[in-house]
């Protein structure tokens, strides 16, 4: 017999069976650092009941009109015309007749709507696709200043008002648009010489009502400066909402099941019952952190107003979609939220123009920053893509918030104190055995969040996450050909 076939000692894997493992507390990988959860001031709300009380908004503002496309024909009901402001105050016979005149144009891409300086006389309602508003600056140059997309609207002072059009709107994308010209307005409201004094009388009621409050649509409060003397001290008040906002606390709740025949002897060196709650409060916090942003109910993607939303100007993040965010957000902006991929993206553009972003400190982890304000990764922000298969491509939202109940912020929401409570708001209570010796735990978890003003939270929507940029077109001649190196 060999000396290769001789066992000169006990094998490791006969001899594992004697030792002690080492082992690991179970792992999970949906577990992410839930940074929203960390950075939020929480409040303690009593009662379950959270209100947040406001100003009175005498003059309503724009709001986007939900536009139902089937077999290339665009329409949407006649109330949603009151998201016009200045159609708001309109009769409710004017708007059904007005509804029924538009008609649905399909447009090409390049197509100039409107034109500055001349008057075309028709309002349009965007049903598919986007289109750029252009106006010539005091130098002459064209400058983009805004972009709408699907559910905005534009023209409708050019229906009331004999003027000429202030800015050149044209399509960078095909179009499906909604449009009334002012040649259909004047042929229905002739029909009926009382409509026609109806919906003079509520634009008129609209323009003086326009005139007394301010860019935020709140009354003026009325004031008076300077050292003039005999000058009667205006009167005035501060009037309230009638109908503030209420937030009621929801809750997440789950039963964690364990058979006692496990907690009684497989409890070393790990708590069976523990590590069951440990990683089920886990998928809790995940669902917690989800729902701050996506609930239709109290979430933040659905509580931007539509006044604080803007689309990238080339579809990838850029540094200035950055910066226009923040001039939304002015007041003390906190931090960005945006998915791990879009963060990415904006990286990439930042390369493209050589201006890397600075780097800051977040509970002792470096995270990117865009002028001076974190971009705190958040994969709860959903990357939409047509192909499921396309994993890094697709669309999704980035979100720049101020927080506080003192800086008129976005705040969470909780109640402590809860019976059986093992962590803020968290309880966890016995509800028995079962007859197969199975106890039964209830988890609940009760939270909110509240946005105090409309410009509290931003949003940059549709963001395009798989552009790259082919970085050879930058290089040198000198170096392609090798006399660089």
């Amino acid at each position: 017999m060999s000396d290769s076939l001789l066992q000169r000692s006990v094998t490791t894997a006969v001899a594992r069976n004697l030792a002690t493992t080492t082992k690991t507390s179970p792992k999970m990988m949906s577990i992410t650092p839930r940074y929203l959860l960390k950075l939020l001031p929480w409040v303690q709300v009593d009662g379950g009941t959270y209100r947040v009380n406001r100003t009175k908004v005498e003059l309503a503002k724009a709001e986007r009109i939900a536009v139902d496309v089937v077999a290339g024909q665009a329409s949407f009901p006649a109330e949603a015309l009151r998201r016009v402001p200045l159609f708001s105050g309109l009769p409710d016979v004017i708007l059904e007749k007005m509804v029924s005149c538009f008609r649905t144009e399909s447009v090409a891409i390049g197509n100039e709507l409107l034109v500055e300086g001349e008057d075309r006389s028709k309002f349009f309602i965007i049903a598919q696709g986007q289109v750029e508003v252009l106006s010539k600056g005091i130098h002459g140059s064209d400058l983009r200043i805004a972009l709408l997309t699907e559910g905005e609207f534009f023209g409708e002072a050019d229906l009331t008002a004999e003027m000429v059009s202030d800015a050149t709107i044209r399509t960078i994308t095909p179009c499906v648009l909604l449009t009334l010209s002012r040649k259909d307005l004047d042929a229905l409201l002739a029909e009926n010489p009382k409509l026609a004094e109806s919906f003079r009388k509520a634009i008129e009621e609209h323009q003086e009502l326009r005139s007394s409050v301010n860019r935020y649509g709140e009354r003026n409060i009325d004031l008076v400066s300077g050292f003039a003397e005999n000058v009667e001290i205006p009167k005035t008040f501060v009037d309230y909402s009638p109908v503030p906002r209420e937030y009621s606390l929801s809750a997440v709740q789950t039963v964690v099941r364990v058979h006692t025949r496990v907690s009684d002897l497989y409890n070393g060196p790990y708590n069976q019952l523990e590590e069951q709650m440990r990683l089920t409060i886990e998928g809790i916090k995940e669902r917690q952190e989800w729902e701050l942003i996506n609930s239709k109910k109290f979430g933040l993607l659905h509580s931007v107003d539509p006044s604080m939303r803007i689309s990238p100007r080339f579809g990838a993040p850029t540094p200035d979609d950055l910066d226009e965010l923040l001039a939304l957000v002015w007041k003390k902006p906190a931090f960005f939220i945006a998915h791990p991929k879009a963060i990415a993206a904006f990286l990439r553009e930042c390369t493209w123009r050589g201006v890397p972003p600075m780097t800051v400190s977040v509970f002792g982890y470096p995270m990117i920053s865009w002028r001076g304000v974190p971009i705190v990764p958040c994969d709860k922000l959903d990357v939409t893509n047509t192909y499921q298969s396309r994993q890094s491509s697709g669309t999704t939202n980035i979100l720049l918030v101020r927080v506080g109940e003192e800086d008129q912020g976005v705040v969470g929401l909780h109640q402590t104190g809860i019976e059986g409570e093992i962590a803020p708001s968290l309880s966890a209570r016995l509800m028995g055995l079962d007859s197969m010796g199975v106890s039964s735990y209830l988890l609940t978890l009760y939270f909110s969040t509240a946005v105090l003003t409309d410009d509290a939270v931003g949003v940059l929507e549709n963001v395009e996450v798989g552009y790259y940029h082919d970085y050879m077109q930058r290089i040198p001649k000198s170096f392609e050909m090798g006399s660089g190196i």
